[in-house]
């Protein structure tokens, strides 16, 4: 399984996400929940609420491709947050990495998390799904499918995911781009951000 089954659309992309598994710097975990997120208005996929809608910059331009890449960003200037990079070389796409369940390491996971934190939540919401693999800003860029890169990813076959809008965004807020494996105590729970429209009036 190699990077090229991510030059796809970012949707494609996200469940073929579904299932995979990260791993790095002493933790391996499986991916559960996933949100798509386009590009810019001119691109094939116009998403208001990404990142590279405004088109290429100094912190975004790793969203512009190659597929397998990671991108990193800080949600509300403190957690780190990480995407998987997909669609071809130019053209923006990605995958945010919402929640994902530890399958070894997880002492390691809860020393980075804390004592109080039960293992089901170890990696639940993106910004804990980073600090729990220790993924930090230093890895924006980085390739997921290098066997030396400090965080790998490896696609297995694709699963069948539950679908519905994405968490807090104010744009395109319906667009029904968060997908989750159903049952799994790992997934996050969906909030609305109160800046979006009423369900129904958004993309």
């Amino acid at each position: 399984m190699t990077a090229d089954l991510l030059s796809v659309d970012p949707l494609t992309a996200a469940h073929r996400l579904l299932g995979a598994v990260l791993i790095g710097r002493g933790v391996t975990a499986k991916i559960v929940e996933v949100e798509a997120y386009g590009g810019p208005p001119d691109g094939p996929w116009p998403d208001a609420a990404s990142h590279s809608f405004r088109g290429p910059g100094a912190r975004n331009r790793v969203m512009f491709g190659p597929a397998g890449r990671m991108y990193t960003y800080r949600s509300h200037g403190i957690h780190v947050c990480a995407n998987v990079v997909c669609a071809t070389d130019g053209v923006a796409g990605a995958v945010l990495l919402r929640a994902a369940a530890i399958e070894s390491g997880l002492e390691t996971a809860a020393t980075r998390r804390g004592p109080a934190v039960r293992p089901t939540g170890l990696a639940r919401g993106p910004g804990n799904l980073c600090s729990a693999l220790g993924i930090t800003m230093d890895d924006n860029g980085i390739d997921l499918f290098d066997p030396d890169s400090p965080i790998r990813l490896e696609l297995g076959e694709q699963q069948h995911g539950e679908a519905g809008p994405r968490v807090g965004v104010s744009k395109a807020a319906d667009r029904p781009w968060r997908l989750w494996l159903a049952g799994r105590p790992e997934v996050s729970a969906y909030r609305r951000s109160p800046r979006a429209p009423a369900p129904g009036q958004s993309d």
